[in-house]
């Protein structure tokens, strides 16, 4: 069943309270956490500073920038004090991951500069999840989060990361704080919240990990679908991408996109692509449109907006795309959005679209 996330904030800010509470009397202060340069106090108060942080941008809608306010401790505030202050931000997060319609974004810098309610939840988390583990690296107690919370995050803000044998482990080497068998050490990381991209009458939303494997299944992935939808093809093609996901060979940007109609918020189809770009500078794109949606126009306005992204990256010369013979539609999609055909064979048609090049 799919979840917003606000649940796994609800659970992480548990977790946290809990096993720190047992500790709150202990001397914090001056007690380096873990790898940072922080001592423990100042680590807890930093949880609560990413929640309300979190909660604050959600809420707000803010879209150029953080929201300008900051969260500041009234003097003489215990460590069980800070531990309340994050029950009561971990809320608020949670509050506003369960009011934010599905098309909200907000500001977030990393690396696309919008987050939707989910990314925010798995940035929440992985805040807390990681954070605790740092003062109780520091304070000498022992702290394993539940899977599930590890498996969150991991598919919706590290679709770049292959699954490790367990995720706790994973999440820790991806975030440069543990060593994981057959991997170099990391030293720097980073976010990795699903791209959209803007069309005139639609948004096409990349597809994280976690929403291809709802939606390879019999689940929605998050989306509102329009009457019919997801159809087979999407299915099939999310599957793919969670292989990709599982073989430590996908790039999110050159992955699967559902088309999300502006006005209604409801979800068409999918379009994408079949892996990244190939050494000659070549990319094949792939498509299917829900039957209601078909012969509006939609599919090839999303072949126009996604190939031209596509074009304007270094590493691409060509977007290809390969049909059946007897798919006359698809065909005329291809045409209106400017492809050529320069192949075939007895069974598909062969088409791509080249940007032009100076010099």
């Amino acid at each position: 069943m799919w979840t917003t996330g606000a649940e796994q904030v609800e659970q992480a800010v548990d977790e946290c309270v809990s096993l720190l509470g047992a500790v709150a009397d202990w001397e914090w202060e001056g007690v380096r956490a873990g790898r940072l340069d922080w001592d423990c106090r100042q680590t807890a108060v930093h949880i609560a500073e990413d929640l309300i942080a979190y909660a604050g941008q959600l809420a707000g809608r803010e879209q150029d920038g953080y929201s300008p306010f900051e969260l500041s401790m009234e003097e003489d505030t215990g460590n069980a004090d800070v531990l309340r202050v994050i029950g009561t931000t971990g809320a608020l997060l949670a509050a506003a991951i369960r009011t934010a319609p599905r098309h909200v974004r907000a500001f977030h810098p990393s690396p696309f500069r919008s987050a939707n309610r989910e990314g925010f939840a798995a940035m929440g988390v992985v805040e807390v999840l990681l954070h605790t583990h740092d003062i109780c690296e520091g304070l000498g107690l022992s702290y394993e989060p539940a899977p599930e919370l590890c498996d969150f995050v991991l598919t919706r803000t590290f679709p770049h990361v292959q699954p490790g044998p367990t995720p706790w482990p994973t999440l820790l080497w991806a975030t440069g704080r543990g060593e994981l068998s057959g991997r170099a050490p990391l030293t720097e990381w980073r976010w990795n919240n699903n791209l959209v991209i803007d069309a005139e009458r639609i948004t096409l939303q990349g597809v994280t990990p976690a929403a291809a494997t709802d939606l390879s299944t019999v689940g929605d992935g998050g989306f509102a679908w329009i009457e019919g939808g997801p159809v087979e093809g999407t299915r099939v093609g999310a599957g793919l991408v969670y292989k990709q996901y599982e073989d430590g060979v996908h790039r999110p940007e050159w992955g699967m996109y559902v088309l999300v109609r502006r006005e209604d918020g409801r979800a068409l189809g999918a379009m994408g692509f079949h892996g990244v770009p190939d050494e000659a500078g070549r990319v094949e794109i792939g498509y299917d449109l829900v039957e209601g949606a078909r012969g509006h126009g939609y599919a090839t306005e999303a072949l126009r907006t996604l190939s031209a992204w596509a074009l304007k990256r270094d590493e691409v010369r060509t977007v290809v795309a390969n049909v059946e013979r007897g798919n006359l539609p698809s065909q005329n999609v291809l045409a209106r959005a400017g492809f050529t055909q320069v192949a075939e064979d007895p069974e598909l048609l062969t088409y791509e679209l080249r940007e032009p090049r100076e010099g």
